[in-house]
């Protein structure tokens, strides 16, 4: 990973090594590598996609090592670990919750928020007294281009 790289990611590389002290665990650069690889993705990503970006650019690095490496990241609060209906596990940058549109035949996932879906589940929530501790809203269908695609457009 390039110093402009290295830069851009300073306070998750911090945060890890924080983490890996800590825990008494080894600070690595394959460790390193692969969270830049995954912040520097920008999307949902399986350990199968970023082990794929990461050969290209290291080959000694193997798969084992970036599926624990995403591992570590989801304990260390680095990344989340998401499961959509096709059964890959994803993972995505911790960050402000967010919804998701699911694409069930391109697999695109688009995020989205919206106030109005969140004020109404703290309505609903209040209406039955009802104490949320987490939730997930997923929209399954398919998105634009392959609805286009599907009317022959």
């Amino acid at each position: 990973m390039g110093y402009a790289a290295r830069m851009a990611h300073e306070v998750e590389m911090r945060a890890l090594a924080e983490y890996l002290e800590q825990h008494n665990l080894k600070h690595t650069k394959q460790r390193e590598l692969v969270l830049g690889v995954f912040l520097e993705a920008k999307r949902h990503v399986s350990s199968e996609d970023l082990y794929q970006v990461v050969r290209e650019k290291h080959p000694n690095v193997g798969y084992t090592t970036v599926y624990r490496t995403m591992k570590l990241l989801v304990e260390a609060g680095l990344a989340t670990e998401r499961h959509f209906d096709d059964g890959i596990t994803r993972y995505e940058i911790e960050q402000e919750h967010h919804d998701h549109l699911v694409c069930v035949k391109c697999g695109k996932i688009q995020e989205f928020e919206c106030e109005m879906i969140e004020r109404t589940q703290r309505e609903i929530a209040a209406r039955y007294a009802f104490r949320v501790l987490r939730h997930r809203h997923e929209l399954y269908g398919h998105c634009a281009d392959c609805a286009r695609e599907e009317r022959g457009e």
